[in-house]
């Protein structure tokens, strides 16, 4: 199989969307927000078979991983109801769309994080996801307030009843922000790649995996800027008198290959042990358009994988077997679909 680690509902229904505009605008005039609005099975196709389920076929992909739109999980937006509400509407439908297409999608879920509130209200909803809705995964925002970074770094305690909760149901977290409202960041030009780097330093410096072992961390985007100053990191934990990084931090921590040229994911993949490397692509995300030097998308990462001419058993675990290893759930799916009759 080859599965995508990292795609998004960005193509969701225009109802889905409409809502969440009323739902915002109630909040600023103190009113109640209207309904939800019926949306309907073939809406759902509709927003899929002309996009993500397209490019799939068109690109060789069996599966995605899938979850709501990431720039508009919004936790900087209103208060905790405002956010739990979102979050719970977003999640359902990605389970109506693993649903219909149950060997297309596997459900991953946002959580209803509200900046200033503990992660810990955040368990409600991620186990509702997972053993309710079958999800196989979340994805953890670092800075909720939208650029201010607010929050205690990753490794502070203040998170642990979250990962404690990861743990028990053993569910991998993809570290993403959102939208930002800090006008010195762009959204997926700099905040994410940002978020993603701070991240990785926040893991370097400290011993989290230490006291969680089994807690496992996808930093997208190839990583942010992490591979390509590895040795800026090795030597800073050295300095920083840390252990090595592969004894430290990438026995817990993966990157993805939302990498978008040719030169980028040759250098991730000269740095980044294969068994820390998940496919991934984002397609129809952040970068959308077809790059005039090759004329293909630049979001058509399998492209740039294939001409690695990677060896069978470094191939099987990218496209793959990291995959089904990191999302335990995901595998078990996989596992119970293979043998049954």
């Amino acid at each position: 199989m080859i599965i995508d680690c990292h795609g998004h509902y960005t193509t969701a229904p225009a109802a889905h969307t409409a809502w969440r505009e009323r739902q915002q605008a109630a909040f600023r005039a103190g009113e109640r927000p209207p309904p939800y609005p019926k949306i309907s099975d073939d809406e759902i196709r509709e927003s899929l078979e002309t996009s993500q389920l397209r490019l799939m076929a068109e690109r060789g992909v069996d599966l995605t991983v899938f979850s709501p739109r990431a720039s508009a999980m919004g936790h900087h937006f209103g208060d905790e109801a405002t956010s739990s509400a979102w979050a719970a509407a977003c999640n359902d439908l990605i389970a109506r769309v693993a649903g219909l297409y149950p060997d297309r999608f596997a459900g991953v879920c946002q959580l209803p994080q509200s900046a200033g509130v503990p992660i810990g209200n955040s368990v409600a909803e991620l186990r509702r996801c997972v053993t309710e809705l079958g999800f196989v995964g979340c994805n953890l925002n670092p800075d909720p307030s939208g650029g201010d970074w607010t929050s205690p770094p990753l490794t502070d305690p203040a998170w642990y009843p979250f990962y404690e909760a990861m743990v028990e149901l053993d569910v991998p977290a993809m570290v993403h922000v959102s939208a930002v409202t800090n006008a010195s960041f762009h959204a997926t030009g700099s905040h994410y790649l940002n978020a993603d780097t701070t991240a990785f330093m926040q893991f370097l410096q400290s011993d989290l995996f230490t006291r969680f072992p089994g807690l496992r961390m996808i930093i997208p985007h190839g990583g942010g800027a992490v591979p390509y100053h590895w040795g800026r990191f090795r030597g800073l934990a050295d300095m920083l008198g840390r252990p090595p990084l592969d004894e430290s931090v990438m026995t817990n921590v993966f990157f993805d290959t939302c990498v978008y040229h040719q030169a980028g994911i040759t250098l991730l993949f000269d740095v980044i042990d294969t068994g820390n490397i998940l496919f991934g692509s984002e397609m129809v995300g952040a970068v959308r358009g077809i790059d005039p030097r090759t004329g293909h998308h630049f979001d058509d990462t399998r492209r740039y994988v294939d001409a690695l001419g990677l060896a069978a058993e470094d191939r099987a675990k990218v496209y793959e077997g990291n995959a089904r290893r990191v999302f335990p759930r995901l595998d078990a799916a996989l596992t119970r679909r293979q043998v049954s009759p």
